[in-house]
């Protein structure tokens, strides 16, 4: 079964794509992996904050909670950009919004990294995002169609893989080298890789400047009708939200409450990013056959190991452990929600992917801001992760409710074979 949701469609197509499937590729198009590469880059520069918190703090004299607002803006403007960008460049050839979007990062990062006045790294950092969110919509649009029906699923998810990378390499060294050349150093990285992006994308996606004429933006705001989409995207951003409320103060938790050496704290990252490969690749095997099983029970992980870490921090080997399984259960049912959401929206497959990176990011600005106030209070280090117990928790409502409206549905179904419901949800 596809994880594009090819079953929540008329029965006809439905029909019409398996053959499609069945006779997929064995291997996909070089612009896929550029464009994987594109998101690694992305998915990098989102969160290497998070390793190098009190490093950028002492250099711009500003508090660590006041350097936390560099991950919140960051997803304000991933929160903006996705679905704005989504909708302002659908008649706008591909290759041309990829590679403006590419260049506008890396100016981005090289005013963050040439400046000493935070309000003016704030801006640039919303400035990247913004371009984050534009390149991230269309680069799943565009990997779905370079890669053809067939193999549409198969490429979408090589692009996620990229931001899922991300934490496991992207991340990591990007602390590793901030804390050996300074801070600066990754933004002047990532600043130079995206430049040489550009000129990948250029030679890579193809022109498609006379493909967007039928595009309709109407037919993609019908999408916002579902009921089912708003608890997809209501569940996308408590997980991520209470995941990475925690994950965003990371460095602060692990120095002062477990006593690890902060040139240990990349490889708790690296931890935490295999947990999250790992957990995003076994979550969607089983969320073909399991959605609801998945998205149900990877919340009530991440609440009890956000709830142990809580209570544990100043134990470092259990601390490492849980953040590690953090990663796995925290962000393991992403996948399932892009994939219920892209269902839910029917005929605006492009709008649901854009609101899925918005939900995701709304998660995270709201999530991170909360936790920082925390760190000023009698909670200290440990607030972040409190903060994050309570936001997972809220994820159990919506995705409960999500399987509670898939098992109406199918008693619907069973007293009415012919109706609509039976092509709403996978077996």
């Amino acid at each position: 079964m596809s994880t594009r949701g090819g079953t929540l469609h008329a029965p006809a197509e439905a029909r019409a794509e398996q053959p499609q499937q069945q006779a997929a590729p064995v291997r996909l198009p070089l612009v896929v992996y550029v464009l994987a590469l594109g998101t690694f880059l992305m998915g990098t520069t989102e969160f290497v904050v998070a390793g190098l918190l009190p490093e950028i703090a002492g250099d711009l004299r500003v508090s660590v909670a006041q350097t936390g607002l560099m991950i919140t803006v960051f997803a304000v403007g991933m929160i903006v950009g996705a679905p704005l960008t989504a909708m302002l460049t659908l008649r706008l050839p591909k290759r041309l919004t990829l590679m403006l979007a590419l260049g506008v990062f890396a100016a981005g990062h090289v005013i963050v990294a040439l400046s000493s006045n935070f309000t003016l790294v704030l801006a640039a950092r919303l400035l990247t995002a913004i371009a984050t969110g534009a390149f991230w919509a269309v680069a799943n649009v565009a990997a779905a169609h370079a890669a053809g029906p067939a193999a549409g699923s198969r490429a979408l998810g090589l692009v996620g893989a990229g931001a899922m990378l991300a934490n496991v390499v992207g991340v990591p060294l990007g602390a590793f080298a901030g804390q050996l050349v300074g801070w600066r150093g990754p933004f002047w990285a990532l600043a130079a890789l995206s430049a040489a992006a550009i000129a990948l994308i250029a030679r890579a996606v193809p022109d498609d400047g006379g493909d967007q004429q039928a595009v309709s933006i109407r037919s993609e705001l019908t999408a916002l009708r579902s009921g089912r989409l708003w608890l997809v995207l209501a569940a996308c951003a408590t997980t991520t939200g209470g995941v990475l409320a925690a994950y965003s103060y990371i460095s602060p938790l692990l120095t002062d409450r477990s006593g690890i050496a902060s040139g240990i704290v990349p490889l708790v990252l690296i931890g935490f990013g295999l947990g999250a490969l790992a957990g995003s690749l076994v979550g969607g095997r089983l969320g073909d056959r399991r959605p609801h099983t998945v998205t149900i029970a990877a919340a009530a992980g991440a609440t009890l190991l956000l709830l142990a870490i809580s209570l544990l921090a100043g134990y470092a080997v259990a601390t490492i452990i849980l953040v590690a399984l953090l990663g796995f259960f925290g962000l393991g049912a992403n996948p399932v929600l892009m994939a219920l959401a892209v269902r839910f929206a029917r005929q605006a497959p492009v709008l649901a992917s854009a609101l899925t990176v918005s939900a995701f990011n709304l998660g995270t600005a709201v999530g991170s801001w909360i936790s920082g106030l925390t760190l000023d209070t009698s909670l200290g280090a440990t607030g972040p992760a409190v903060v994050g117990t309570a936001i997972a928790a809220l994820t159990l409502i919506p995705t409960t409710a999500i399987a509670l409206t898939r098992r109406r549905s199918a008693t619907a179904v069973q007293a009415h074979p012919t109706g609509w419901g039976s092509s709403l949800y996978p077996p």
